[in-house]
Order: C-alpha cells, then structure tokens, then sequence
C-alpha cells in the first residue's frame, strides 16, 4: 500500500503542512457560501431600497426621452445629454454595487479567509493532462458537485414553485391594476420571489461550508510517516544533533586538555578521578578549575601533568568533592577553601624546594574537606536524599 494512501493518513495536518498549502493557494473554499451572501446582499438591496432606484431610473428615463428642438439638432448637446443621464444612472447603482462589492470581498472569511499567493499564478501543466481530467470527471469530488448541482435544482425549483403557486392571484390581477401601481407591486414580488429562491440557496450553503471545511482537513492530513519526517526537518535529524554535540564535546574536550599545562597542581582520586586546579600568583579570586574528568580522561589529565611537570596529588576525598560539585571555569566552593589552600602551600613549597630554597615539604595527609560534599561519604548520601525528600513534600 502507497504511503500517501487515504487509509494512512491518520494524522490531523501540522501548522507547517497548513501553511504551506496556504502559501500555494490551497485553502477550504465554498462557492455556495459566496454565491448565497452576493445574491442576499443584492436581494436585500433591492428590498430596502429598490423603490428608491426605481424611482430615479425612472426620472432619468423619462429625462431621456424628453427632447427639445435644439437636442435633436445640436449633437454636441445631444453627446452631453445623454453623458448626463449615463452619470445619473451609474451614480444611482453605484452604493449599491459598492455594498455588493464589500460582501463579496468580505465572503471569503466565512470560509477559507483572505489569502494572496505568487505561487497560485504559476502555470501548473499537469492540469493539461486530459487522462487525469478524466479521472477527475469521476471522483469523488465530481460526484458531490454533482448532488448539490442536483440538490439546489431540486430546492430552488421547490421554492419557486411553492412562491409562484401563492402569487398565482396577485399575478393574474396585476392585468386590471394602473400601469404605475401593477409596476410597483409586480417588482415586490419579484423581489419577494427572488429572496425566497435565495433563501433556500442558503440551506445549500449552510450545508457546503462545513462539509468543504471538513473536506479540506481531511484532504491535508499526513501519514505517520510525514509527520515524523517533518518532525526530523523541523528539529534536524538525531544522528546529525549527536554528532554535532560529539564534536562540540570533542572541541570542549581538547580546549580542556590544552589549559591541563597551565594547571598549577592535579588532585587526583587517585585513578578514577583528577581535577586540575589553577591559581594565579596575582589573583583575588578563588581558585580555579582548568580541567576535570573520570577514568579514561582522568589518566590523560595525569599523562598531560606529568609530561609538563605540573605537580600531581592524590586526596581522593578532596577530588571526588571538586569533580562532583564543579564546572570546568568555576571557582572552587567556599568549604573547600581550606583543604586547596593546604594543597597550594605544599605545592608552591615543592617548587621553591625545587629551586634549591627551604626544605622538602611534607604531603598533606588529612584534608577538611566537608563529608557532605564528599559523594562517598554516608553523610553526603543522607544530605542529598533530605533535600530530595524536601523537595518532594513541598507543593
């Protein structure tokens, strides 16, 4: 079965899918709905002032036929007389037809909106092809144009007849009324008539603008498939996102390595953990974490130390609380003042030893490094499942 097939698309249209069908002209759109405003509009104009267009249509008509000797021998005058009532007709239908211009630009938002698109006045020549307007002539879509081309024949000859059958009197009396007066109740019922046709029209519409709303998103409903893709498209492919982050990581990593020789001392764990520690002479702040890592890292951290001569340590407790509750770029935490504090004097001793001034100084044995910031200590343990816990009971 074709992926594009209707028993697939089981999955309402995205924003994106939608838009894009905007963007090429493709909207829901109802004709019913915009031929019955138009035609309403129209009938409601003549209802409410069709006397009033009658009567200056007639003024100007009688104006027209009225002619003085100097009209019919004079063209000139004759071309401004009749330029005359041409205006007086066109200025009497014009707010008219202006109403009727405004409701059928307005139609449109009842279904479907407003839309103007670039792509809609591009040639499309497939629709030339006479095999697929043949297949077209028996769709699905030819077959309901089809019952409402025969559903408004049916309503609308209903309705006529229905309103014929109760003028049948009024029209057959219009014979011994006054010419002035059997025109002016003929164009009532005409009017009547006309408004009664379309009224029906607008149960053909209340009928099709739903159905071509309904129509529609189930015409732009996508597959599984499509909506995982344009998933993939949208947010970018997985597989690309994590090579991405694993050269950033990478990049990180060897940014990392490189600042292991500026690193004044190394605190290692001593095997699954180093942290490498930098403190400018002339600094005011704490110090520094340069680099850090677990396991494979950790013994590059060592390798890249011990190849630069940089000072390496093991305080295992002291390593495990600056690996767990450190960034590479942070400052050390406050309670771990103390314990660097002691791991930087044994260090700047051993380089003045080194130098030939003082005595060897002895390694720290006996760090202050708080348990709780210790992840092997019990008391670290017990701190982080109470502030689980507080977290928990809070609302």
């Amino acid at each position: 079965m074709s992926d594009d097939s209707d028993a697939e698309k089981t999955e309402s249209a995205s924003p994106k899918r939608l838009e894009q069908a905007r963007e090429e002209g493709d909207v829901p759109r109802s004709r019913e709905v915009a031929t019955f405003t138009v035609l309403m509009a129209a009938g409601c104009c003549l209802w409410f002032a069709g006397e009033s267009i009658v009567r200056r249509l007639s003024a100007v008509l009688v104006s027209g036929l009225s002619l003085d000797r100097e009209q019919i021998m004079n063209p000139n005058v004759m071309l401004l007389r009749v330029g005359h009532d041409v205006g007086s007709v066109l200025l009497t239908c014009l707010p008219y037809a202006i109403a009727i211009m405004i409701v059928a630009l307005a139609s449109p938002l009842l279904v479907g909106g407003w839309l103007f698109s670039s792509k809609a006045f591009v040639p499309k020549f497939g629709k030339l092809n006479p095999i697929r307007g043949l297949g077209n002539m028996v769709s699905k879509n030819a077959l309901v144009e089809l019952i409402k081309a025969i559903g408004k024949t049916i309503v609308v000859g209903f309705v006529a007849y229905l309103v014929m059958q109760y003028h049948k009197d009024a029209v057959i009396g219009l014979s011994v009324e006054a010419l002035r007066s059997g025109s002016a109740h003929m164009i009532s019922m005409l009017i009547s008539a006309f408004l009664f046709i379309v009224g029906a029209l607008g149960l053909i519409a209340a009928i099709d603008g739903p159905y071509q709303m309904w129509h529609y998103a189930n015409k732009m409903k996508m597959t599984l498939q499509e909506v995982k893709q344009e998933a993939k498209e949208s947010d970018g492919n997985p597989q690309i996102k994590q090579k991405i982050r694993q050269m950033q990581h990478e990049m990180s990593r060897r940014r990392m390595m490189a600042d292991v020789p500026t690193a004044d001392v190394v605190v290692t764990n001593p095997t699954h953990y180093a942290v490498a520690l930098k403190y400018g002479e002339n600094s005011r702040g704490a110090p520094q974490v340069v680099a850090k890592g677990a396991d494979e890292v950790a013994a590059k951290i060592r390798e890249l130390a011990g190849e630069h001569k940089v000072a390496i340590l093991e305080a295992p407790a002291l390593a495990r609380a600056l690996f767990k509750h450190t960034e590479i770029g942070d400052e050390i935490p406050e309670a771990l003042y103390g314990a660097v504090a002691e791991v930087l004097a044994y260090v700047f001793q051993l380089r003045s030893y080194g130098k030939g001034h003082g005595q060897r100084p002895d390694k720290p044995n006996k760090l202050d490094v708080p348990p709780e910031l210790d992840p092997h200590n019990p008391a670290s343990q017990n701190t982080a499942e109470q502030n689980k816990n507080d977290k928990g009971s809070n609302p």
